[in-house]
């Protein structure tokens, strides 16, 4: 007699977004409790679905505390060992951000998976269903992928991935590499590994410090720069032009936020590419030279998202920057690494 195999228990995690908004009459926003939003959508056979229902926002308004509360959320509900995997709904708007601040701390080989809707609840055309089935059948099959990112059929990383279309279904991609699999026919096809640093301890409780971004333009000058520290700013990221170069006003500023142990990283408004140190004059070689620790491929949103990790570990000051290297370089998955090697 063949037994029947057990469901996959993954539970899913709303915090609002897209996925749950409805119509208020001026305009949509987040309303809608997560069994409403999992109603819409097919569940996958063999697969049961537990709900949290932890925020209800338009994804604008997260914010490092919601994002850490969220963190917690997701080691609270993996506590449980009958739990497969989780599925977090996010609005689009900073889903990135959230994710990554996850991946940096996810140490469990099983998955989180992200994802949410470009149309809104109820849609004749919407995409929040075929997501949500999407991302319950990937939080119920694979391991070791750390965070992921899954929508319009795609499975991505967590690090790196950035929201590249403002209404567009194919919302997310990593501009400077692809997708980490594929969905169709009932299939999950995964191809290649992520790449991640080994992860953080979970940060304490205390309150999150004030991380900044600052970008550089044709006519910018420090003066946003020094406003942030005047707020009280701990870490500050500067986006700038091409691979990672801004004036020498710039690197001024930087080297006397340095000294008084902020940690400044510097991105770019480039889509896609990594920083690298060309230039002086203001460029990137000086930045670094001023005390700036350059963000590879990650973009403003994310390295934000690295610099208050590292600013939230257990870490001397005098150590943060190294440690922010190490955030932001994450080492090639071991097959990637043999690769490369033996090329």
């Amino acid at each position: 007699m063949e037994r029947t195999r057990a469901p996959r228990r993954v539970t899913l995690i709303s915090t609002g977004g897209t996925i749950a908004s409805r119509w208020q009459g001026t305009g949509y926003a987040a309303d809608a409790g997560g069994d409403t939003v999992l109603a819409s959508a097919a569940v996958p056979d063999g697969v049961a679905v537990e709900v949290v229902d932890l925020f209800n926002v338009n994804s604008s308004r997260m914010t490092s505390e919601r994002q850490l509360t969220l963190l917690r959320t997701v080691r609270e509900v993996l506590a449980d060992p009958a739990v497969d995997g989780i599925v977090v709904t996010h609005g689009t708007d900073t889903l990135e951000e959230s994710a990554f601040l996850l991946d940096l701390h996810h140490d469990d080989p099983r998955p989180v998976v992200f994802t949410g809707a470009q149309k809104p609840l109820g849609a004749a055309d919407g995409d929040g269903p075929g997501n949500m089935y999407d991302a319950l059948q990937v939080a119920a099959s694979v391991r070791d992928l750390g965070v992921l990112v899954v929508f319009d059929g795609r499975v991505h990383a967590a690090r790196g991935t950035v929201k590249t279309q403002t209404l567009a279904a194919n919302a997310f991609a990593d501009p400077s590499a692809g997708p980490l699999g594929r969905l169709g026919f009932g299939r999950v096809d995964i191809r290649t590994g992520p790449r991640r640093p080994a992860p953080l301890p979970a940060p304490d409780a205390a309150a999150p410090p004030r991380v900044d971004i600052v970008m550089h333009h044709s006519d910018a000058d420090p003066a946003l720069f020094e406003a942030a520290l005047a707020a009280g700013a701990r870490g500050v990221v500067l986006v700038a032009t091409g691979a990672g170069n801004a004036t020498p006003e710039f690197v001024d500023a930087v080297a006397a936020a340095v000294r008084r142990g902020v940690l400044v990283a510097v991105s770019t408004r480039v889509p896609a590419g990594p920083l690298a140190e060309i230039y002086t004059g203001g460029g990137a070689v000086d930045l670094v030279a001023a005390g700036a620790v350059l963000s590879g491929t990650l973009r403003a949103g994310q390295t934000r998202i690295a610099v208050l990790a590292a600013l939230l570990a257990d870490a001397a000051p005098a150590a943060r920057p190294a440690l922010l290297r190490r955030l932001i370089a994450a080492p090639l998955p071991e097959d990637d690494a043999a690769a490369e090697k033996a090329a």
